[in-house]
C-alpha cells in the first residue's frame, strides 16, 4: 500500500517558500539555456511541419507523454492540426493512426524509451518525418531521427535529480515556442482562434457579431421627432430596452432618449413635460454602432462611455437595430 512519509514538523515557512524559489530559479536558468539552442534545427522543424499535408502526431512515455499530449493541444487550437497518440498502444494497433502525411513529434529526455524506439523502423518505412525533442543529442532517437530539438537542461530543479522537472519545463517550452512559430507563419488570427474555441469566453467574445444579440425589426423602439413626451415613454415600455430612437420623416436617426434623459427632465422644475416634444428632450447624435461589428465592441464602448444602450444603425443612419448591457450580459460577452 501507498505510505504518506513523514514530514519534519520544524521546517520554518521561510524555508519552504526559499526551496520553491529555487525551483523557478533552476528552471528560469533552464529556459535561457534553451532559448540560446534556437537555431537551424528549429527553423528546419517549423518548415518540415509546414510543408506537411498531414498532420502532426505527437508521442512520448511517462511525464514526456503529458508534455506530448500538451503540445499536440496548444498545436490543434493555433493552426497546426495535431492529436497525441500513447507509444504503447501504438505499438499494438493504434499506428495505423498515423499516415505517411503525417509528421510525427516524439518526446523523450533520455532519447531511449523503448516504446518511441520500437516505433522508428515502421515510421521511417512509411517515409514519415520524425522530429525528437531529447536532451541527449548522442540518444538513439536523437540520431534516427530526421530533426532533433535539444531540451537538454542543466540541472533538474528536483534536488534528488530524479524528478523531471526543469527538463519537461524546458519540453513544454520548446513546444510552445513551435506552436507560435507556426501560428505567425500561418497568419493565424484570433478569428481563426475562436472558431477552435467556439464554447469558451474568448470564443464567445470573438464570434458573436452585434446581429447575434441585438433586438430588430418591430422590437426596436423608435418615435418620431415630433413626437410627444408621453408617446416616446409608451414606446420605451413596450420595448423594454430603456431607450427609444428618435428618426425624421426618411427614419434617419436624430437623437435618442433614455431612461437618463426623462431623469434629467423630471429635475427641470421649468419644463412643461405634458406639452413637450421629444425633440427637445433627446441627446442629439448618440454613440452607435454598425450590424457587422463585433459584440465586445459594444461592451467596450458602453464601459468607455457609460452608457448601458446603443441604437444599431445602416450606412445611412437608419436604426436596424437596438441592444442593451443586459443583452450582452445574457450572451455572456461580459
Amino acid at each position: 500500500m501507498p505510505q504518506t512519509l513523514p514530514h519534519n514538523p520544524a521546517v520554518q515557512d521561510a524555508e519552504l517558500a526559499a526551496s520553491g524559489r529555487r525551483v523557478i530559479d533552476i528552471e528560469a536558468q533552464a529556459l535561457t539555456a534553451l532559448a540560446r539552442r534556437i537555431d537551424g534545427s528549429f527553423s528546419a522543424a517549423c518548415r518540415a511541419i509546414l510543408a506537411g499535408h498531414g498532420r502532426v502526431v505527437a508521442t512520448g512515455m511517462g511525464k514526456s507523454g503529458h508534455i506530448a499530449r500538451k503540445i499536440a493541444a496548444t498545436l490543434a487550437s493555433t493552426g497546426t492540426p495535431a492529436f497525441y497518440v500513447h507509444p504503447g498502444e501504438a505499438g499494438h494497433g493504434d499506428l495505423g493512426m498515423i499516415t505517411d502525411a503525417d509528421v510525427v513529434l516524439a518526446v523523450s529526455y533520455s532519447g531511449e524509451s523503448d516504446e518511441l524506439l520500437m516505433l522508428l523502423p515502421v515510421l521511417k518505412r512509411q517515409g514519415n518525418t520524425v522530429i525528437a525533442m531529447t536532451g541527449k543529442p548522442a540518444s538513439t532517437l536523437a540520431r534516427e531521427s530526421s530533426i532533433h530539438l535539444d531540451v537538454s537542461v542543466p540541472a533538474e530543479a528536483c534536488p534528488l535529480d530524479l524528478a523531471p522537472t526543469s527538463s519537461t519545463t524546458a519540453t513544454l517550452a520548446m513546444g510552445d515556442a513551435l506552436a507560435v512559430a507556426l501560428l505567425e507563419a500561418r497568419g493565424f488570427t484570433a478569428d481563426d482562434f475562436a472558431r477552435s474555441h467556439p464554447a469558451g469566453s474568448l470564443g464567445r467574445r470573438l464570434l458573436l457579431h452585434i446581429t447575434d444579440v441585438m433586438h430588430a425589426g418591430d422590437d426596436v423602439p423608435r418615435v418620431t421627432e415630433d413626437a410627444t413626451l408621453s408617446e416616446a415613454l409608451m414606446e420605451m415600455s413596450r420595448k423594454r430596452l430603456g431607450m427609444t430612437a428618435v428618426v425624421d420623416a426618411g427614419q434617419r436617426l436624430v437623437g435618442l432618449f433614455t431612461d437618463g434623459d426623462l431623469r434629467r427632465t423630471l429635475d427641470n422644475p421649468s419644463l412643461d413635460i405634458r406639452h413637450a416634444r421629444i425633440a427637445e428632450l433627446m441627446t442629439r447624435q448618440p454613440k452607435t454602432i454598425g450590424a457587422d461589428q463585433l459584440a465586445v465592441e459594444a461592451a467596450r464602448m458602453m464601459e468607455t462611455h457609460k452608457i448601458s444602450g446603443l441604437i444599431v444603425v445602416d450606412a445611412e443612419q437608419r436604426p436596424v437595430g437596438a441592444l442593451n448591457i443586459h443583452d450582452l450580459l445574457r450572451a455572456r460577452v461580459v
